[in-house]
């Protein structure tokens, strides 16, 4: 069921669901949902392209939102915890599915989905936010097509077998959103970081974090009160901010 108060938009071709954000923002009154069908120029973390085989998930939520920036960034692990409620409703399964610090869905052990998060300024009265989600639903790029080192991307179909629609993945999406939304607003982070880390991928276990200058191989111990990765290394405990996480 459509989550009451969010609106919804369907495009057959676009450019970025995260460009079309920013391209409709000062016309809306409240959260709204763009789905494109075709997205030609998606963009991932860091500027890197997102490629988008036929029958995959390409979809930008657009929220006003009132907190600091640090308490707004938080909301890419609402985010992926939506993502991972909306593949439990489409596969009926947990066991197979994990969540990587700081934006990954895992399948498998695969990459099967990815968050952007990009402020897009002040509009009316209100700050708004981008909340850009790519799904490889049907298939997956090839693995030459990620950066060295990266997890293995995957589908859901490929991984499952399950097959469904972008709109369809949509309202189920939407309904795990909004519900997770709620909780953070009624909660704060302290709920949704007690559910992201139960679905954790190797908490307890070595990883490695890369920054922009330095790597970090560690124990993945946590992650803290502002989102923060934390690492027990041989020399220190470190919260890290922002990193690609290796393992």
């Amino acid at each position: 069921m459509w989550p009451d108060g969010y609106g919804r938009r369907v495009l057959a071709e676009v450019d970025s669901t995260n460009a079309e954000a920013a391209r409709i923002v000062s016309g809306l009154t409240g959260p709204e949902w763009i789905l494109g069908l075709n997205q030609v120029a998606g963009r991932g973390r860091r500027g890197r392209p997102w490629t988008m085989p036929a029958g995959n998930f390409a979809g930008t939520l657009v929220l006003p939102v009132s907190e600091p920036p640090q308490v707004v960034a938080l909301r890419s692990f609402v985010a992926s915890l939506a993502l991972h409620e909306a593949f439990v409703a489409v596969t009926g399964r947990a066991d197979m599915l994990a969540l990587k610090w700081p934006n990954d869905v895992l399948v498998n052990g695969g990459k099967v989905a990815g968050i952007l998060l990009e402020s897009l300024g002040r509009h009316c009265g209100r700050d708004w936010l981008a909340i850009g989600m790519g799904v490889n639903l049907a298939g997956a790029p090839d693995v030459g097509e990620v950066e060295p080192g990266a997890l293995r991307p995957v589908s859901l179909m490929s991984e499952t077998g399950v097959r469904v629609t972008p709109e369809e993945f949509l309202t189920l999406l939407a309904a795990a959103y909004a519900q997770e939304e709620a909780r953070f607003r009624t909660l704060g982070f302290a709920g949704i970081r007690e559910a992201w880390l139960s679905r954790a991928a190797r908490l307890g276990s070595v990883i490695t974090a890369r920054t922009g200058r330095h790597e970090f191989t560690g124990t993945f111990e946590t992650v803290d009160d502002a989102g923060n990765l934390v690492l027990r290394t041989a020399s220190a405990r470190q919260a890290i901010a922002a990193a690609d996480v290796f393992f």
